[in-house]
């Protein structure tokens, strides 16, 4: 009101043709300050409103990425923090219908994420973001000279698989079925990770992992590819959850997995493009 009242005050010392210009100049003046202001200063506070902490759920072989990820998104977006769950995608999903907290959630098949998309616990549509395929797990240099699937049917070897109701465990039962193979593990596991590390641990000769998870070990475990794999390839899709604590954010960080940095991360990593 006050620099109103200064205008006006101003404008009535100025008469005919010079009044008329100093209007026309102070409304474009005006004018041209808010539009080359508005659009900076709106995108940059859409970029300032991302905040809080974003809770993601992901299955256990997105562990690497995810995390890599994570830091990422907090480095590009301060304030922000992003904490992860990972583990067996049935047991997440049982989690997220059961009520525990979470913004985001990362499956490694459509079959589980279809426990939380029909408790009605999701928001829209999952997307698939990336493929996985499985591979043999070995101890390291294969002394045992695993070559094929069938190798791992040798009532010699201690095979550990996932647990049926597991992705990676539904994946392995799919190969071998293709197969006509019947295997007899020495253990069942409740995520990748955990028949991973039982082959670290140089308590089992092989698992049936992801090529991620081989990939992740290092030099812990060899790897064997195996033909039968290309036929129980698992699509990963993601979606943000109901009830979501910062949305925005949430949606930022499911943007960044799916654009293509996010992608070079998981790819680097072994998995497949959807």
């Amino acid at each position: 009101m006050t620099r109103t009242a200064r205008r006006n005050r101003r404008t009535l010392q100025v008469t005919g043709a010079g009044a008329a210009a100093l209007l026309a100049l102070t409304a474009c003046s005006s004018s041209d300050s808010d539009s080359s202001s508005t659009t900076p200063d709106s995108s940059a506070s859409a970029s300032d409103k991302l905040s809080g902490t974003v809770t993601v759920f992901a299955a256990a072989s997105l562990k690497e990425s995810f995390t890599t990820l994570g830091k990422q998104f907090e480095r590009a977006h301060p304030g922000t923090k992003v904490t992860f769950s990972f583990g067996g995608s049935d047991s997440l999903a049982a989690s997220i219908t059961g009520g525990a907290p979470a913004d985001v959630f990362a499956s490694a098949s459509p079959k589980t994420m279809k426990i939380v998309t029909d408790a009605g616990d999701a928001s829209g549509t999952p997307s698939t973001f990336v493929r996985n395929q499985l591979e043999i797990a070995t101890l390291p240099g294969n002394p045992d000279k695993v070559a094929s699937l069938k190798d791992l049917t040798n009532p010699d070897l201690k095979v550990v698989l996932c647990d049926k109701e597991v992705p990676c465990g539904a994946a392995a039962q799919k190969a071998l079925d293709a197969s006509r193979l019947k295997l007899t593990p020495v253990s069942y596991e409740q995520d990748v990770k955990a028949a991973l590390t039982k082959v670290e641990l140089k308590e089992a000769d092989a698992a049936v992992v992801y090529k991620t998870d081989v990939h992740a070990a290092g030099d812990k475990v060899g790897g064997v590819e195996f033909p039968e794999s290309a036929d129980a390839v698992n699509d990963y899709p993601i979606t943000l959850l109901k009830g979501a604590q910062h949305t925005d954010t949430a949606k930022a960080f499911v943007a960044l997995v799916r654009s293509a940095e996010g992608q070079k991360v998981l790819t680097e990593a072994g998995f497949l493009k959807p």
